[in-house]
């Protein structure tokens, strides 16, 4: 071998030793897999370890790893190999009770960090909450038990703030007490490939984005008993901007993709694309602003929604304004190449924790864009599009006419949780749009299975709407499926 050769080879081995070098086998820190043991203290120190040494690696394989909080430091990465099983501890007191947020894993202003692999993080949610319930019933836990739940300090999977540079990938994350996933105020993030189970406890949101900035959430599947993908702003000096969500399945008894509720700063350059949502509940995508955030430049591109009690909502309100707060805004918005289909019956039937049975009378109620008086939601495009509903809405159960009586009467509702059936009754079946400027719907389908007492397309207060290629869809014919109110500016093209 010439000396070349041998360079290279001393070379070689020299990389490889310093890449091995960085992969830490958990046993190595006496973190026992037999499920019983309490981890926490042998964990932690990996962590702390191996970041005070640079960062690397803390492989976990096969087994069952028992847990309470861990802080995840700069520059490590937790692989959880397949068969691997990170197990969230029962006892509450396990847990990081005393800060802001507490959770199975947590970071605050912390960069380079990452878990991946094939593994799974259990939070074990349900038991952890019953117990939080006894010990708050007992006195020992202090709490305000809000909808007969404990409301403060119940442990979420993950919990990251303010970190940047941040990588999830491949793991399975199931049943946790509240909140899945929590990303607040990160930068850099990515989450490719992972899958949420959580249907163990109330709250249990898939994954919330809050005022996070340059993020992908990629190839995921999320069902949950709550939002399955909720992007927040809790900040009114911050908010969500340039994020993707590409090719991802989302399962809920709430809302599918949503934005909000809070929504204290907004949103940005936000891409929604080739996604799937089904078994859901309430809405297949909310974008809503009740709490003065700017919402602008949102683009929902290829949306499937199945057996979901919602196709679209769009929202201005005003709840949580505060002292000097202003009304937030909703424009920009493209909605294109969607297809959904409303069923006439409770859309997640069979969750354990299903979603409330809504206001009452209602019938189905159609997709919506509904601003404030003074504050139009701006430029909303919808384009090829179709919505099939069950039809069948009845007057005789409930009723909201076209009169000009019938349609002043439905209330504005400014300072209401945002929610697609918050209206109750409203005068269509298919979209219903109030207190918007600059809307274009093109190539649109309509599609009622049964007739409906109701015209699919009900335009209130609009000013400036563009209708092209336009197709209604119920049995019967021969009903004027639009109905204008207050509206100027109208243009139809076929």
């Amino acid at each position: 071998m010439n000396k070349r050769n041998l360079a290279a080879l001393l070379l070689g081995l020299l990389c490889l030793t310093q890449v091995s070098a960085k992969d830490y086998n958990a046993s190595l820190f006496g973190i026992k897999s037999n499920g019983t043991t309490l981890n926490t203290t042998a964990i932690q120190k990996a962590i702390d370890y191996i970041s005070e040494k640079g960062g690397g690696t803390l492989q976990f394989y096969v087994g069952r790893y028992l847990t309470g909080t861990l802080f995840l430091k700069p520059n490590v990465t937790i692989n959880l190999n397949e068969g691997a099983v990170l197990v969230g501890s029962t006892n509450p007191y396990d847990y990081n009770l005393e800060t802001p947020y507490c959770a199975l894993i947590y970071a605050k202003e912390v960069d380079n960090i990452a878990i991946t692999g094939k593994g799974v993080i259990d939070g074990q949610g349900r038991a952890l909450a019953y117990n939080m319930m006894d010990q708050i019933h007992q006195g020992i836990l202090d709490d305000d038990l809000k909808y007969d739940r404990p409301s403060r300090r119940r442990p979420r999977g993950i919990y990251l703030r303010e970190c940047d540079n941040v990588k999830i990938q491949g793991i399975l994350i199931k049943n946790t007490c509240d909140w899945v996933q929590t990303y607040d105020q990160c930068s850099n993030i990515v989450l490719d490939g992972i899958t949420v189970d959580s249907k163990a406890y109330w709250n249990n949101d898939g994954l919330d984005i809050v005022d996070c900035k340059d993020m992908k959430v990629l190839n995921s599947f999320i069902d949950a008993t709550d939002d399955a993908i909720c992007l927040k702003s809790h900040d009114a000096n911050s908010r969500c901007e340039n994020i993707e969500i590409r090719n991802c399945v989302a399962r809920s008894s709430a809302s599918g993709i949503k934005f909000g509720t809070v929504s204290a700063g907004g949103y940005k350059n936000i891409r929604i694309i080739n996604n799937k949502v089904y078994d859901t509940y309430r809405s297949a995508i909310t974008i809503a602003t009740p709490d003065g955030g700017q919402v602008e430049d949102i683009l929902v591109d290829s949306l499937y929604a199945y057996n979901t009690g919602n196709a679209i909502y769009l929202r201005i309100g005003k709840r949580w304004m505060g002292e000097g707060r202003s009304v937030g805004t909703l424009k920009n918005v493209t909605i294109q190449n969607m297809y959904c289909e409303i069923p006439a019956t409770k859309p997640d039937a069979g969750y354990d924790y299903e979603g409330p049975i809504e206001d009452l009378p209602r019938n189905i109620s159609p997709a919506s864009i509904v601003g404030l008086e003074g504050h139009d939601i701006e430029n909303v495009t919808l384009r090829n599009i179709e919505l099939v509903y069950p039809g069948g809405g009845n007057p005789n159960y409930a009723y909201c006419g076209l009169k000009p009586a019938d349609l002043d009467a439905i209330p504005e509702q400014a300072d209401r949780y945002p929610e697609f059936s918050q209206f109750k009754e409203l005068p269509a079946w298919g979209l219903y749009v109030r207190h918007a400027k600059n809307l274009t719907l093109e190539n649109i389908t309509f599609k009622a299975l049964a007739r409906d007492y109701r015209p699919a397309m009900v335009l209130q207060q609009v000013d400036g709407a563009l209708l092209e290629d336009i197709t209604y869809i119920e049995p019967g014919g021969g009903k004027k499926q639009l109905h204008t109110y207050k509206t100027t500016g109208l243009v139809q093209k076929k």
